[in-house]
């Protein structure tokens, strides 16, 4: 009679445990999913790949200016807004607002640096290839920098001149040519630049890119560092036994969900949980902003970019270029496709989505288990209906993948540069 009363409470412990979400298998985790885990895991983050279109990525000198140009407000038309200002490394390098504010207010919202000099592809819609040539692109836009490339050079001469120098050569010399001049859509700051004879321009261009390269240079030591999830990975044995004391249940629950039916790892894959791909997920346009087309319009724009991967201002060969030579600029798949953002560090990262359309985690979850239909083209998720408890547990799993960016060195502003 004990023996069965004893069998009869063991089962109903079994019940219980499978009911909080704890793992209840021999070993803990099948082989699969220890291999998927492991796939997750920082410590598979290989090195960084070369940039050829940046010859100075992995230049010292080159990063440590980069890292000054980031924090300084002297590049931008009001002298009030740096890199930094939407870049927050107190926030991940971005800036905790649905849209980004610089001069003005942009369209998008802010993604975050760590990692990115893994991806081909940057922006929301992939509408750059480098790293350099995307620190260029807000420097001109009116409402983020708001300022011209004329503008950055002179900054440059009075405030830099001998580091720049003793990194990419001679300066060119800029007497006579207005600090409002460049090919912007201000029609006279645009009158200014064609007044400029052609070898001028293309010499001004050329320190423009050059602190693209330099930002670029300072940004690629910025990666993600290792997280609670991490530290439960290096502690899973072969035999998928887990460790004990590093996550609840519910957070076991949620990275088993995470692994398995709720196909999260589709898109969120790799040790920095990003496919760098881009794909239309149904969500809802944001309110009072112009139609974005995402990935339809980012890839036609990156194949006639001024600065992509095969320009003049590139130090890559043709054909070191593949990933730009081989788009395909079209097709339905392309239409309000968004870049796969990191998870690493996302829930410290509100509000969600290419616009901030999604203000908590827990929408979000809730937005990928319905899987609404798209405001135009066709989402690829397909509904998961999970259960309020499942959608708590995967945001229980999520928020273990907070961790400081790995770079300390590089997340304090330095010195104002005088000379």
């Amino acid at each position: 009679m004990r023996r069965r009363r004893m069998i009869g409470m063991a089962a109903l412990a079994v019940v219980a445990a499978l009911a909080c979400g704890a793992s209840i298998r021999s070993g803990g985790w099948s082989g699969e999913e220890v291999a998927t885990m492991r796939s997750l895991s920082i410590a598979e983050l290989e090195p960084l790949p070369g940039d050829p279109s940046n010859r100075y990525a992995d230049d010292t000198a080159a990063a440590a200016l980069g890292h000054a140009l980031f924090f300084d407000k002297r590049l931008s038309a009001n002298g009030q807004v740096s890199c930094a200002s939407c870049h927050d490394p107190e926030r991940q390098f971005q800036d905790g607002t649905p849209l980004a504010h610089g001069v003005g207010q942009t369209s998008r919202r802010t993604m975050p640096v760590a990692g990115t000099a893994y991806s081909p592809w940057q922006f929301w819609d992939g509408r750059k290839d480098s790293q350099w040539a995307q620190a260029l692109g807000p420097l001109e836009s009116p409402v983020e920098h708001g300022g011209t490339r004329a503008l950055y050079a002179h900054v440059v001469a009075a405030h830099y001149r001998a580091r720049y120098e003793r990194i990419f050569g001679p300066l060119p010399e800029l007497a006579g040519v207005p600090r409002k001049a460049g090919p912007i859509d201000d029609p006279a700051a645009r009158a200014a630049w064609e007044a400029l004879p052609a070898a001028r321009r293309d010499s001004i261009s050329r320190v423009y890119a050059n602190i693209g390269k330099a930002i670029a240079a300072y940004e690629r030591r910025l990666q993600p560092g290792a997280t609670r999830f991490d530290r439960y990975v290096e502690g899973v044995g072969d035999d998928g036994r887990a460790p004990a004391g590093i996550l609840s249940a519910d957070e076991e629950a949620g990275l088993r969900l995470f692994m398995g039916r709720a196909n999260c790892t589709q898109c969120h894959n790799g040790p920095r949980l990003t496919d760098d791909h881009f794909h239309n997920t149904g969500v809802p346009a944001a309110a009072g902003l112009p139609e974005d087309l995402g990935r339809a319009n980012g890839a036609r724009q990156v194949l006639g970019d001024e600065f992509n991967c095969t320009s003049r201002y590139s130090d890559a060969r043709p054909e070191e270029c593949a990933e730009l030579r081989f788009l395909v600029p079209e097709g339905q798949a392309l239409l309000r496709a968004y870049k796969t953002p990191s998870l690493r560090g996302v829930a410290g990262r509100a509000p969600y989505m290419h616009a901030g359309q999604i203000g908590t985690l827990g929408q979000v979850i809730d937005h990928y288990s319905r899987a609404p239909a798209a405001p135009s083209g066709k989402t690829e998720l397909r509904p998961l209906r999970l259960s309020p408890r499942e959608r708590a547990q995967i945001e229980a799993y999520l928020r273990t993948l907070d961790a400081p960016v790995n770079a300390p060195r590089w997340l304090l502003e330095p010195p104002p540069a005088s000379g």
